[in-house]
């Protein structure tokens, strides 16, 4: 039956089983939670839907997850938390939603509609919790606009600048009937550039000669970056990805300049700050991307700036673009594929020029670090044993560097990042991963104390038997923190050292595969017993606490700040 030929008076429905008939209709086809008494009525009807549903070991772990999912596919992650610790253990995923423009929906129990205002049992005001880090926050009170208000917030958390939307759900409510018809499944309206906003762009891009392009953000799909790919081929115009966006634009191009995050090589600073036109996509060259908002004057830039966002709110937000355009990256991308190549074509040379200086600098192979373990190795033996479409993911640490400058992300939805820095957010993000695209080879970089912040997800992925593979790199501290430490009070140690499980053990307790790595030649052998193995694994690699860096050490930094004072 289509929701045109639905009876006006339809069978009554429970409160919870009109939302779960809401996911239905709306394409929902897993959603992670946490169980809680709040929403039983949901749980019930989820019994016999068609619906995946993935049981967490923690909120924040589940509402990671159905941020990777939104984050991979562009439609809303679900996630259901029971209320007041169960919706506040789920603020770190909303947070991560909200700051990497990702569709997500968080349903939260909340208490019955009579016991409101009493701070009664586990009672939260969601608004006023949620309200600064989400689009919408919204209570639903009568059954009967149940379909109403969810598909209000598909589609909030869907169009402009995605985001978390944060539904509250009195448990009253979803035990009562009510007698209405389910919502249309909700579409997402694409905002496409103007037939002048376009010449415009053209006429700059011919006449700029040292052009570059920053892509970044969300709304973007694998057509859109392959049509992206070509329109910067025809134009040899070099493209630089913005921090944890480097899905969007393949390394292998030959124009590409490398990525915009911590850490960043400095000839591609050099070549931005250089350019006599920035054509900025998608992105909002945000705290880590604008290298601590220097990169770029503010309001006025200081060079030519083209800003192509799918939310008018953002264009001219931050930055005072001399061509703003009012469209989402797909949009743009389909547009640019429909222009004529330019006439003469382009010289190569300075595209060419970006692309080996990436080359040069995510090569692994001379890196040398303190240490049995040297990660250039470890990174040289993933680029040739992994398939290209491997879906990494991490959490935040020093060691996601690694990764960002030596791991050449060559497929759209193969990164699984938050620009929002969060820890512990690598794991779920796999398990979210594995969750959607089981075929697909996922691998977890992350940090010992960036671990354990969500390791206790490990047995989400056994009992859902998703082998993916932890890559644990354990120097027994808060790195980053540490070395911060370093700069400012050198030789002061104070709050960052940490006393660590055996994680191989850690891996085998839960019913998984471990392995312990302590020198380079243990790896290899180490990876293809855990690829074997067909079980969630970690493999625990023991680093010198001194590697702090790709290219420099604890007693490097220390001796630096001692020399400044």
């Amino acid at each position: 039956m289509t929701p045109s030929t639905l009876p006006s008076h339809p069978t009554p429905r429970t409160g919870g089983q009109i939302l779960v008939d809401q996911l239905l209709a709306h394409g929902v086809q897993q959603l992670f939670c946490v169980p809680g008494e709040s929403y039983l009525a949901v749980l019930d009807a989820l019994h016999d839907a068609s619906i995946a549903v993935t049981v967490c070991r923690q909120e924040g772990g589940a509402a990671m997850m159905a941020e990777a999912q939104g984050k991979l596919t562009g439609r809303p992650g679900i996630c259901f938390v029971t209320r007041g610790p169960g919706a506040t253990n789920a603020a770190a995923g909303i947070h991560i939603a909200h700051q990497d423009s990702t569709p997500m929906i968080l349903f939260v129990g909340q208490v019955a509609r009579g016991a409101m205002g009493r701070e009664a049992f586990q009672e939260l005001d969601y608004a006023a919790v949620f309200g600064t880090m989400s689009k919408w926050v919204v209570q639903i009170d009568d059954p009967a606009r149940v379909p109403e208000l969810v598909a209000r917030a598909f589609q909030v958390a869907t169009s402009g600048r995605p985001g978390p939307v944060v539904v509250a759900l009195p448990e009253d409510m979803l035990t009562q009937a009510a007698s209405v018809a389910d919502a249309q499944p909700f579409a997402v309206p694409e905002t496409h550039p103007g037939a002048a906003e376009l010449a415009a762009l053209q006429q700059r891009l011919q006449a700029a000669q040292r052009p570059i392009a920053i892509v970044g953000g969300s709304r973007w799909s694998a057509e859109a970056v392959q049509q992206f790919e070509a329109f910067a081929l025809a134009h040899a115009l070099p493209v630089a990805c913005s921090f944890r966006r480097q899905m969007l634009f393949s390394a292998d191009h030959p124009c590409y300049a490398g990525d915009l995050g911590l850490g960043v090589n400095p000839r591609l600073l050099a070549r931005i700050r250089e350019a006599d036109l920035i054509v900025l996509v998608g992105g909002r060259l945000s705290e880590v991307p604008s290298q601590g908002y220097e990169l770029l004057g503010i309001p006025n830039p200081g060079q030519p700036l083209v800003h192509v966002h799918a939310d008018a709110d953002e264009l001219g937000r931050l930055y005072r673009p001399e061509l703003a355009i009012h469209a989402t990256p797909q949009a743009l991308a389909a547009a640019l594929a429909q222009l004529p190549p330019p006439v003469p074509a382009p010289g190569r040379a300075r595209a060419d020029e970006a692309h080996a200086d990436f080359l040069r600098w995510s090569d692994p192979a001379p890196i040398r670090i303190p240490g049995p373990l040297q990660m250039g190795s470890v990174m040289q033996h993933l680029r040739e044993v992994l398939p290209a479409d491997t879906i990494f993911c991490n959490g935040a640490g020093n060691f996601a560097t690694w990764v960002h400058r030596f791991w050449p992300f060559r497929h759209y939805a193969s990164q699984l990042a938050p620009t929002s820095g969060s820890m512990g957010y690598g794991l779920p993000a796999g398990v979210g991963a594995k969750r959607l695209w089981p075929q697909r080879e996922v691998v977890v970089f992350a940090g010992d104390g960036d671990f354990m912040m969500h390791g206790q997800e490990f047995a989400t992925a056994v009992q859902y038997g998703l082998p993916l593979i932890v890559v644990l790199l354990d120097n027994a501290m808060y790195g980053t923190i540490r070395m911060h430490q370093e700069r400012e009070y050198p030789g002061r140690i104070s709050g960052t050292a940490l006393k660590n499980p055996d994680f191989r053990a850690y891996a085998q307790a839960f019913g998984g595969h471990g392995e312990r790595v302590e020198h380079s030649d243990d790896f290899a052998p180490a990876l293809a017993r855990a690829r074997a193995s067909g079980l969630p694994a970690i493999l625990h690699c023991l680093l010198d606490p001194e590697a702090i860096t790709p290219a420099g050490t604890l007693q490097g930094l220390r001796e630096a700040a001692l020399a400044r004072r």
